[in-house]
């Protein structure tokens, strides 16, 4: 017949046993786990979840220290905006600004009428189109190379305002000392998309001293 007392020993010694072998398979997946996930880091909040979860081994970082935001370069952002130029015909006669290639710099101006330039005198050239430049940029209105190398005609005035909804008009002036021809549909000028800063005004009693100071023209040098 069985002693009491060394039944409830046994017991103890099985049950003794059993929770020997229960931690030691835990410890042979906590030890595998942090084999494999050694190297790698972990996004969390905290380094308490991480030990929870047998990465004692893994690099923890704050989840706020690498937000999509903190570790996306300005310059990435910027690339992905996508910049749209808004125009709208106000007549028959306009045409829809075009490029002449993918990566020119601005957008080719169409005459929608027909013009006589004089020697020396100048004109404004409708294009009967009204523009609306990306926010934060301003329109200039360049003069396009061809004209101005072989017949001598140059741009003037050129600044369409974020804000400017009216025809945009392009001012030619003929250096030549012939008859300027311009023709419904003729390229005239381009128009380039810049960037600009909008500066609140401060008036001060006198500015900083600089290197230059109040040097103008041919300060710098003869030529």
């Amino acid at each position: 017949m069985p002693q009491p007392g060394r039944t409830v020993f046994n017991k103890m010694e099985h049950f003794v046993a059993k929770q020997r072998l229960y931690w030691r398979s835990c410890s042979s997946i906590i030890a595998a786990q942090s084999s494999v996930l050694s190297h790698r880091t972990f996004y969390l909040h905290s380094p308490t979840l991480a030990r929870r979860k047998g990465c004692e081994n893994a690099e923890v970082i704050d989840a706020a220290e690498v937000s999509p935001l903190k570790r996306t370069k300005p310059h990435a952002v910027a690339e992905n905006v996508i910049s749209v130029l808004k125009f709208s015909k106000l007549s028959e006669h306009a045409t829809a600004p075009t490029r002449g290639s993918a990566k020119a710099a601005g957008y080719d101006l169409f005459s929608a009428y027909d013009y006589s330039i004089g020697p020396m005198d100048k004109a404004i050239v409708k294009t009967d189109i009204q523009i609306a430049v990306p926010s934060g940029c301003y329109g200039r209105v360049a003069p396009r190379s061809g004209l101005a190398a072989k017949h001598f005609i140059d741009v003037g005035a050129g600044v369409v305002d974020e804000d400017y909804r009216g025809n945009v008009g392009v001012v030619l002036f003929n250096f030549s000392k012939e008859t300027f021809e311009v023709k419904k549909g003729d390229r005239v000028a381009q128009l380039v998309c810049e960037r600009i800063c909008y500066p609140d005004l401060q008036e001060l009693k006198t500015l900083d001293e600089t290197e230059r100071g109040a040097g103008g023209f041919g300060s710098t040098g003869s030529n």
